[in-house]
Formats: structure tokens, C-alpha cells, sequence
């Protein structure tokens, strides 16, 4: 499978956090959801690819090319959301297609109105008047009038109420039906991830702790519901992480198939990401 995004190795140090080896793929045609808590390295990890920051170690391939080089069809085919990235208060979104169309070769002018007719934004109000929800769509709406091939996404749906993040996320899924297209989609909603992402990453701390298919995570994983007695008969190799609560210990399980065989408890859950996150941070070895 071809990848439009490769990353191998990638180290940053800062004085208080380091990226340590961030390697992962994002295949063609595929949206990765890129998980972990406030701090953990997502948005480090974003900033690299794009190159806001560059004084990093390691390689990133987009397209095939080093991101470093200045290909033209880097720039020309990516289309960005960060969420700590604001267009200026004072212009309005008639001052961005005007930008926008001198920067981008492909720019749609049609499609860019489209999209604001879509999301309800009036074109000629300054963008000081849109609430946060307001100006996630008008970014979501100018990544996406130039055709890009690779979304670069960081909290997109952040400031949207249930209806828009429907909207935005049918969106998305409609990107990837040209097969030629990817996703790259940093988010805390990981209800939304559960629903379209075909693969997730998790980064912890600066070490990326897992890249799988979404479908081996919430089909195989699970969390076995237990007493103290029959978690002391479970072999530390069976399990990846557990957490005592006030009434049970909660087992985390790489296989629950295979967990169930093995061991006579009657609840192993379902996983949900949220769960996943919580036990691989908080739970213990």
C-alpha cells in the first residue's frame, strides 16, 4: 500500500518535553486519527510535518519527497487546520479567497463561496465577528477549496455543536472517497475517530505508543472486569495495562478472544478510545 505520509524517527527537544522517535505511516486513501492527552506531542509532531518547526531530527516523506526540500507540490497539496492558528481578526472571508487565490494554483473561488454557503458564513463580516465554532469552519472551508491531497488536521471540530461536527465529518469522508487522498486528523473527540478514522496512533509523553487499524483496537482490545483474587491469577504477559478502582481491577487486553479462553472472567467490555487512553496513561504495568 502506498504511503503519503511517512515519518521515521522524528526527535525534538524542548526544556521540558522531547519527541523520542515518532515514526509512523499514513497510507493513501486512509484518515488516521493521532490521539493522545494535552502535551503528550501531537501538535509538535503537526508543526514538523509542516515545517512551522524545523530545527527537528528525523525524516518526513510527503508525497514521496522530503518535506524539507522545496517541492512546489508539497505546499500546493496540503491542506492545514491547526488549532492555534487563527486567520487575522480584521479580515473577512472575501479578503481570504483574495489570498488564497494568489498562493494557491488550484484555488476554487466557486467552491470556497460553496463551502460558506454551506457553513452559514457571510462573507463580508470580519472574522472578529465569528464565534470559535464560526472560524473552525472558515478554516475547514479554505483547506479545503485548493484540492489539496493531505489534510493536516488538529482539532477541526473543536467549538462545533453536535449538527456542525456532523456536517464537518461527512465532509471529511466524502475528501477520502478520491482514493488519492488522506487525512491526517489530531482530535479529543474520539467518538468522531470511532466513526471514520481507518487508523489511529496514540503518542504518550513523546513516544508513540501504538499505530494500528481502528478495526484491530476496538474489535480485538478489551477490558476485563475483575476481583482482586482473579487478577492475581492473571500472568503479567496477558495483559498490557490494569487499574484498581474502589470495587474491581480493570485489566486491559491486547486479544479478548484469547483472554477469555485462558482465564474464567465473566465481564471483558467492549473498548472505547476514551477508555484505551486512560488505561495506557493512568493504568499500571
Amino acid at each position: 500500500m502506498e504511503n503519503i505520509l511517512e515519518i521515521k524517527n522524528l526527535c525534538k527537544k524542548y526544556d521540558d518535553f522531547e519527541l523520542q522517535n515518532v515514526s509512523f505511516k499514513l497510507p493513501k486513501g486512509m484518515i488516521m486519527g493521532f490521539i493522545g492527552e494535552n502535551g503528550a506531542g501531537k501538535t509538535t509532531t503537526l508543526k514538523a510535518i509542516l515545517n512551522i518547526i524545523t530545527d527537528y531530527s528525523g525524516d518526513i516523506k510527503i508525497f514521496g519527497s522530503n518535506n524539507r526540500t522545496d517541492d512546489s507540490r508539497i505546499k500546493e497539496n496540503i491542506g492545514v487546520v491547526l488549532d492555534d492558528m487563527f486567520f487575522p481578526e480584521i479580515l473577512t472571508p472575501n479578503d481570504i479567497n483574495s489570498i488564497m487565490k494568489s498562493i494557491y494554483k488550484k484555488w476554487d473561488t466557486k467552491k470556497f463561496y460553496d463551502y460558506l454557503k454551506e457553513f452559514s458564513l457571510q462573507p463580508n463580516k470580519a472574522i472578529k465577528t465569528f464565534s470559535k465554532g464560526m472560524r473552525k469552519k472558515l478554516e475547514i472551508a479554505t483547506a479545503l477549496s485548493h484540492y489539496p491531497k493531505l489534510l493536516i488536521l488538529d482539532e477541526p471540530t473543536s467549538g462545533l455543536d453536535p449538527v456542525a461536527r456532523a456536517e464537518v465529518i461527512d465532509l471529511f469522508q466524502g475528501f477520502i472517497e478520491d482514493e488519492d487522498c488522506s487525512i491526517l486528523l489530531s482530535s479529543h473527540i474520539t467518538t468522531d475517530l470511532e466513526h471514520i478514522a481507518d487508523y489511529i496512533t496514540f503518542i504518550n509523553q513523546g513516544k508513540i505508543i501504538f499505530s494500528k487499524t481502528k478495526d484491530d483496537l476496538l474489535d480485538n482490545y478489551g477490558i476485563a472486569k475483575c476481583s482482586e483474587k482473579e487478577f492475581k491469577k492473571i500472568s503479567a504477559k496477558d495483559y498490557l495495562k490494569y487499574r484498581k478502582t474502589k470495587y474491581q481491577y480493570e485489566v486491559l487486553v491486547e486479544n479478548k478472544k484469547e483472554f477469555k479462553k485462558k482465564y474464567d472472567i465473566a465481564v471483558i467490555d467492549k473498548i472505547t478510545l476514551d477508555d484505551l487512553m486512560v488505561l495506557m496513561v493512568k493504568g499500571e504495568e
